[in-house]
């Protein structure tokens, strides 16, 4: 594996596995992190309308020279923005702010109760109309899912999850299994709250490795699309250098034995559209 290791979507549609995800990057921050990352090699960049630094992800992109179709980049339809008109206003703003032709993958960033199938079809309509390349889903569980395909026609690309060694949500991703939907993982690392646990930092001594990184090759063994955020430069450099060893499977287990149900954001059932 190397750092352009791509996955294969349901649509044919290569997705880079490891991203670089940007919530909660400040707007005037934005352009310099982005840029350092797809400097360092990073072609996948996640980011949404609620982040507001999508012009930010934009003109670091268009400024760095690298051919458009090179670069992966998913955006979000926010909470109050569901429904068919109104998410369809919304992708129609994010492309502007963006300063691009179509997106990659569009995602419904949260599963709004009872209206988030009418804004699927939406997602569908902008997808058939080529301006969004992909379109999935965020914080879905699979009970979401399971409703949503009621009433569907476009089977979701990707549910972006929360998703760390603390925190597997086992029956969602056996649900996206079953049904060839990629997962993606956001806070990949727990928002660095456990990196000092005893068995990541002996992992690291064992491979020469952060704890960090890891999890981060836990992750792609595990065959999950990975996003993890930094501003920092040497960090963004350390997460991307995790394509050069391999866990075993014995650690893998180990790993997979942290969880515990330990969510560091929120739960999707409790989503609102005053969210």
């Amino acid at each position: 594996m190397n750092p352009n290791t791509t996955k294969r979507l349901n649509n044919g549609k290569q997705i880079p596995q490891l991203g670089l995800g940007v919530y909660k990057v400040p707007a005037e921050q934005v352009y310099e992190t982005v840029k350092n990352a797809l400097e360092l090699g990073y072609r996948h960049i996640d980011t949404a309308s609620f982040y507001g630094n999508e012009e930010g992800v934009g003109k670091a992109i268009k400024d760095s020279g690298i051919p458009r179709e090179e670069i992966f980049v998913t955006t979000k339809v926010w909470n109050d923005d569901h429904g068919f008109e109104r998410a369809q206003e919304a992708f129609a703003k994010s492309l502007n702010r963006l300063g691009l032709e179509y997106v990659d993958l569009y995602l419904i960033h949260w599963p709004v109760p009872t209206i988030f199938p009418e804004t699927w079809k939406a997602l569908e309509k902008v997808y058939k109309d080529g301006a969004a390349k992909a379109i999935g889903v965020s914080n879905f569980l699979d009970h979401h899912l399971q409703e949503l395909a009621r009433t569907q026609e476009v089977q979701p690309a990707v549910d972006q999850i929360e998703l760390h060694p603390k925190l597997v949500e086992t029956r969602t991703i056996n649900y996206c299994h079953e049904k060839g939907i990629a997962i993606e993982s956001w806070s990949p690392l727990g928002r660095a709250t456990y990196l000092d646990d005893p068995l990541l930092v002996k992992l690291g001594e064992k491979y020469k490795k952060s704890p960090a990184q890891i999890i981060i090759r836990w992750h792609l063994q595990r065959d999950f699309v990975v996003i993890p955020k930094s501003t920092n430069s040497e960090r963004q450099r350390e997460n991307i250098t995790v394509f050069d060893f391999h866990l075993d499977e014995r650690d893998m287990k180990l790993l997979d034995q942290m969880d515990e149900g330990m969510r560091v954001g929120s739960h999707p059932n409790n989503v609102s559209i005053q969210k």
